[in-house]
């Protein structure tokens, strides 16, 4: 089997590939996945994701290896697995990141990422429900909506960031990120809309498109310094496919570098202790690891009006039916509506710090009749604030433990090394808890929750924020563009030292963006198609 390109993984940017580069029909493309097809339509339930980020089905199910500046703990890492990739369990937030963001990558040496050039690959990509403007795309392929839920606790978080000093936002994919206001989402009346569906679906009948499901990479077959193909396990037969041109990693941040070491590419000391044979010496591979990192501010709440009146089983039940038939309804979004960019030092440039409100509690489970709640878990309405620095000084690796290419990677992610970040955690607590104590919030506002009336001190947030800070689920950097010796892949994202193969995810970020990440990666699959599709030409 023979095609001109092989892109491995389905996921933001290798649906977004598989659709820019089969457009040619003189393109013959292999999409692999390792996992299963998007078929279930619980996929499609907005407020699913939930219940997908901590279930097995569709998900690598990731853990980190302890995490010493978090008291040891190990953190749970959900990364999807299935077609549309994270994308199909995500929450589906859409934010971009700032002109600054893209800049500083320019500044880097890399003059192809600045904010003007990469502002046109985001308008491509997007349908934005509220028409085209100078930011905003009008006819791409991805729907992008405002959800309005008619919860009043909505209304009160933006309120109360005004009312604390901080400016109104109508638009975080606008011209400037500061400000309290309300997310955009990768939705469409009722439904999520993953890059599967957005850039797969409407490329599945093309004949030079080719995808394959259940499809483990073995090794990336590199000969005379030029990948030529890629081993594969697809079910228990191990076959070898070849490809023309080029082979594109699209495994993300936990599983291209994971990827490029059993392909003997990395630290070859590492890889030689781990008895695999050295294609390329690359010690950049797997470094610089970097999350989003988030602390809650929990509250009960004096009045009837959170997700807790819909989580009791037959309920939600009810409601899942709902979305599932009608496409509206409790279940027909996701909840975390509102939010903001503030700064934790008013003579900052740029906000540092990023917030989601939920009109629930993060404990929240399904009450079902007869049942006594978890212990220590509070029953009954409450609300919640995530925080978390946007772009975080503290930086991790991923790494392989053994030289079978089925184990699960090693994530150390090595979260709160650099001080400065706990100390900016750490403010955008007290920030949150000033919000909280707005008038906004006075007919709402119940007991603190967490981190507690008993947490006061800049030292006893600190501890607690040690003891219970948890990810966001935004992993970048691993295979880090650049032109220095640690750098894994140019500014056209091919490898250094390897013809024919280019790393096209998350993983390539030099420094995190000041956004969820899942925008930004699809911005950077349409840059590697313009860059692929311009030197064919």
């Amino acid at each position: 089997m023979k095609y001109n390109f092989i892109i491995v993984g389905a996921g933001s940017a290798g649906c977004v590939l598989a659709h820019r580069l089969s457009a040619d029909p003189g393109n013959r493309v292999l999409l692999l996945e390792a996992g299963g097809s998007d078929w279930n339509p619980l996929l499609r339930v907005p407020l699913m994701t939930g219940v997908l980020l901590r279930n097995r089905h569709a998900n690598w199910f990731y853990r980190t290896q302890p995490e010493p500046h978090l008291d040891g703990r190990t953190l749970f890492w959900p990364r999807g697995k299935v077609l549309g990739g994270s994308s199909a369990i995500n929450g589906m937030v859409y934010t971009r990141g700032t002109r600054l963001d893209y800049d500083s990558w320019a500044q880097m040496g890399l003059p192809d990422w600045s904010y003007d050039a990469v502002l046109p690959a985001f308008r491509r990509t997007e349908s934005y429900e509220r028409g085209a403007d100078a930011f905003r795309g009008g006819d791409g392929p991805l729907p992008i909506s405002r959800p309005n839920t008619p919860n009043p606790l909505f209304d009160a978080f933006v309120a109360a960031g005004q009312q604390a000093g901080y400016p109104f936002n109508a638009d975080f994919n606008g011209a400037s990120q500061e400000g309290f206001g309300r997310y955009d989402f990768t939705t469409r009346r009722g439904e999520r809309w993953s890059a599967a569906r957005a850039f797969l679906d409407p490329a599945r009948k093309r004949p030079n498109l080719t995808i394959r499901t259940g499809a483990r990479l073995l090794r990336v077959l590199v000969e005379r310094g030029r990948a030529t193909g890629v081993e594969v396990l697809i079910g228990r037969e191990q076959q070898t496919i070849r490809a023309a041109r080029e082979v594109i990693l699209s495994c993300g941040a936990v599983n291209s570098p994971a990827a490029l070491m059993h392909s003997g590419i990395g630290d070859a000391d590492i890889l030689r202790r781990l008895g695999i044979a050295v294609t390329h010496d690359l010690k950049g591979v797997g470094k610089n690891l970097q999350d989003h990192l988030l602390a809650r501010v929990e509250h009960a709440c004096l009045e009837p009006v959170t997700l807790y009146s819909t989580l009791r089983g037959d309920r939600a039940a009810l409601a899942l039916l709902r979305a599932m038939t009608f496409k509206t309804g409790p279940a027909a979004s996701f909840p975390l509506e509102a939010g903001a960019f503030f700064k934790s030092d008013p003579a900052l440039d740029e906000p540092d710090l990023q917030s989601h409100f939920l009109p629930g509690l993060s404990t929240a489970a399904l009450r079902l009749p007869f049942v006594k709640g978890a212990k220590g878990r509070h029953e009954g309405h409450g609300f919640f604030a995530n925080v978390y620095q946007l772009r975080p000084n503290s930086t991790g690796e991923i790494s392989i433990g053994s030289s079978d290419p089925l184990a699960a990677p090693l994530i150390r992610p090595n979260y709160l090394s650099d001080p400065e970040d706990l100390r900016v955690l750490r403010e955008g607590v007290k920030a949150l808890r000033r919000v909280f104590a707005q008038p906004a919030f006075d007919r709402f506002r119940g007991v603190e929750l967490a981190p507690g009336p008993d947490v006061v001190s800049d030292a006893e947030i600190e501890r607690w924020l040690r003891a219970t800070a948890d990810t966001v689920f935004h992993p970048v950097g691993s295979c880090r563009m650049g032109n220095d010796a640690m750098a894994v892949v140019n500014q056209h994202l091919e490898v250094h030292g390897v013809g024919s193969l280019r790393v096209v995810d998350a993983s390539i970020m030099p420094r995190m963006p000041s956004s969820n990440t899942h925008a930004p990666t699809m911005m950077i699959a349409e840059r590697a198609a313009d860059f692929i599709l311009e030197r064919a030409a």
